[in-house]
Formats: structure tokens, C-alpha cells, sequence
């Protein structure tokens, strides 16, 4: 089922404001997927989802080396099911790497999982430009 990334339904919107672990899809150099857990906000109003991550971890690496070929940034998708339960958003990907772009990205995560990560001089930001909502919540 279809969502409208900027006006999900009220349950959709929900859904991704419960805690749950999400994965991250990105591009590997040679075009295969790379997916690994992590933690997602959604931001409907602004039709972003936000992954804090360490510089170094290979689905930063990703996104920016196919941020360097793709205009607009890597194509990347973000995933959580529960049950029957599952929802999907995809979009464009690029790195932040700016204090206010963090410590936002790491507010938003506290208070969606309950807790604020440990200080990382490493953390930045996959920030994702949404273009698709899919799902059943």
C-alpha cells in the first residue's frame, strides 16, 4: 500500500514513532544492497528519515561514494515490520556532517528510542529526501 511521504495516515505516522529496529539498504560500489540494522526517525512535515552513524561504518562509505555519482544524493531505503505490521520509506541519501545536523538527528533519536546515545566525535548523519512511503500499519 501507497503512502504519501509529506501525509501518512495518522497510523502510519505512528507506527514509525514507536520504537523499533529498522534497516538501512544502501548501494554497494558494485550495485548489490548492503542492509544492516539501525535506528530511523521519520520527520513526515519535513519528508526526511534520519540514521545516526559513525563516519567510518561501511553504509556511510556507501552513501558517499554513490553520493559522489548520483546527483541528489545515493538511493537508499529504510524498512521496520512488527508482526503484520511493516512500512517503508525511500529516497535519496547524503551525509551531514554539521554540528546542528547531528545533534538533531541524535534529539530526534532520544526521543523515539527512549534514549541518548554516548557522545561520538565520529557521528554523522544519513539524511534521506523521501520520495516513496510503502506499507500497512
Amino acid at each position: 500500500m501507497s503512502h504519501d511521504v509529506l501525509n501518512p495516515t495518522p497510523e502510519y505516522l505512528a507506527f514509525w514513532r514507536e520504537r523499533h529496529v529498522c534497516t538501512l539498504t544502501t548501494p554497494r560500489p558494485d550495485g548489490t544492497p548492503h542492509v544492516v540494522p539501525v535506528g530511523v526517525t521519520y520527520d513526515a512535515a519535513a519528508g526526511l528519515a534520519r540514521v545516526i552513524s559513525n563516519r567510518h561504518s561501511k553504509k556511510v562509505r556507501n552513501v558517499l561514494a554513490a553520493q559522489a555519482g548520483q546527483e541528489g544524493g545515493a538511493r537508499v531505503a529504510v524498512c521496520q515490520m512488527e508482526g503484520r505490521r511493516w512500512a517503508t520509506l525511500e529516497g535519496r541519501a547524503v551525509v551531514r556532517t554539521d554540528e546542528a545536523s547531528v545533534a538533531d538527528a541524535v534529539a530526534r533519536y532520544a526521543e523515539r528510542y527512549g534514549r541518548t546515545p554516548s557522545p561520538n566525535p565520529d557521528r554523522v548523519v544519513v539524511e534521506i529526501t523521501l520520495d516513496r512511503a510503502m506499507g500497512r500499519a
